[in-house]
């Protein structure tokens, strides 16, 4: 009987100890910290690239095109020949001038000599003075005729020239607009035939808002009264172009000019760098975006992308205070810079947040973090 009751109340006690409540241990969570530190902040815009001579080759004269003496997406030199057009109607016309100065020739020998003879019998009375003026007269239109001809014949073999169409620079040229066989030179018909562009140097041509202007006068301004230039024209931006498949270009440029006045229709004003080019890797049309300096952020906060929660326009993350709980703040963002974001407001320097598990935890969930460093995806991190 003594056996039978110890074995009801061993098995009571197993009983109410199984039925008592697991403690859990606080699930980890990767957190990272904020990060303190100077950051420039540099903002994009789509350019366009030119050459620094972008010259069309037009045909200065009309007529049938006779030959393309070039492959066509290749360099040419200065003076190459491009194109010929059919030259026998302008030499024709040179033939016309050429018989026309030599009966002008001919008829300034004849006042010439004409003159000649009245002037020793004008002397001496024996004709009258109207005809020693006639004669005078007769002998200057001559000359004049002489003149205008000789100018008419150098127009005409201007004119022959044209037709044999030269590169005016050494640079890289295009697709031929006409074919050999097409009239040219005149519209409805191409009257620029190619163009030659030097692409040693390329331009890249973007637009700016009024805002953005405003933001980097100052700037330029600011660095004038602290002495790195000596006026704002010497005002040199940290100018990087990044390329069509997300690459940046080796070489930094330099700011050509910036245009007069802004467009009242568009609110923005024209900018005009310059790259040097040396590999001939970039080529007038390509379209890329210009990368600049805008401003130095001193002591900015620096988070992962990744930490912050976006509804409605409201930014937010999730802080992990000292005694590991979980609570929301509202944060106001800045830029974002690579895969960071600049938080101008709402977190200090060294704050844990959560990173990887925002799905996971909620304000006023006890976690034990894991503190991890975010490694970033650009070059040219923050980390």
């Amino acid at each position: 009987m003594l056996n039978i009751s110890f074995v009801l109340m061993i098995s009571g006690l197993t009983s109410c100890k199984s039925n008592e409540p697991v403690q859990m241990a606080p699930p980890e969570i990767t957190v990272v910290k904020a990060i303190k530190r100077d950051v420039p902040i540099y903002h994009e815009f789509v350019g366009q690239v030119y050459g620094s001579s972008d010259i069309p080759i037009r045909a200065r004269v009309s007529g049938f095109l006779e030959g393309i003496h070039f492959p066509e997406g290749t360099s040419v030199k200065k003076g190459q020949l491009l194109y010929t057009i059919d030259p026998e109607p302008f030499k024709a016309e040179v033939a016309v001038e050429e018989s026309q100065l030599a009966e002008a020739r001919t008829s300034l020998a004849k006042a010439e000599n004409d003159l000649n003879r009245i002037k020793p019998l004008a002397a001496i009375n024996a004709v009258s003075k109207s005809d020693l003026d006639a004669a005078v007269a007769q002998f200057e239109a001559a000359q004049a005729y002489v003149e205008a001809s000789r100018s008419s014949l150098k127009l005409a073999n201007i004119k022959l020239g044209y037709c044999w169409v030269k590169s005016p620079i050494k640079g890289l040229i295009g697709k031929t607009k006409a074919k050999v066989g097409e009239f040219v030179g005149q519209s409805p018909n191409p009257v620029i035939l190619n163009t030659v562009s030097t692409t040693d140097t390329v331009l890249v041509e973007f637009f700016l808002t009024e805002s953005d202007f405003i933001v980097l006068a100052r700037q330029a301004i600011k660095e004038e009264k602290i002495g790195k230039i000596r006026d704002s024209e010497d005002f040199k931006p940290d100018i990087s172009l990044i390329l069509a498949d997300g690459s940046t270009f080796k070489y930094k440029g330099h700011l050509n000019f910036i245009d007069r006045s802004i467009d009242p229709n568009t609110g923005s004003l024209l900018v005009q760098t310059a790259f040097p080019n040396p590999d001939k890797l970039l080529r007038p049309g390509l379209y890329a975006k210009i990368k600049i300096m805008m401003d130095n952020a001193k002591g900015a906060i620096l988070i992962p992308q990744r930490c912050v929660t976006e509804l409605q326009g409201q930014y937010s993350v999730y802080v992990v205070n000292d005694s590991s709980m979980v609570e929301t703040r509202q944060i106001a963002v800045g830029p974002k810079i690579d895969d960071y974001w600049l938080i101008t407001d709402g977190l200090q320097a060294d704050e844990m947040l959560v990173i990887d598990a925002l799905q996971k935890v909620g304000p006023g969930t006890i976690i034990t973090p894991k503190l991890i460093e975010f490694k970033s995806q650009f070059n040219n991190s923050q980390n």
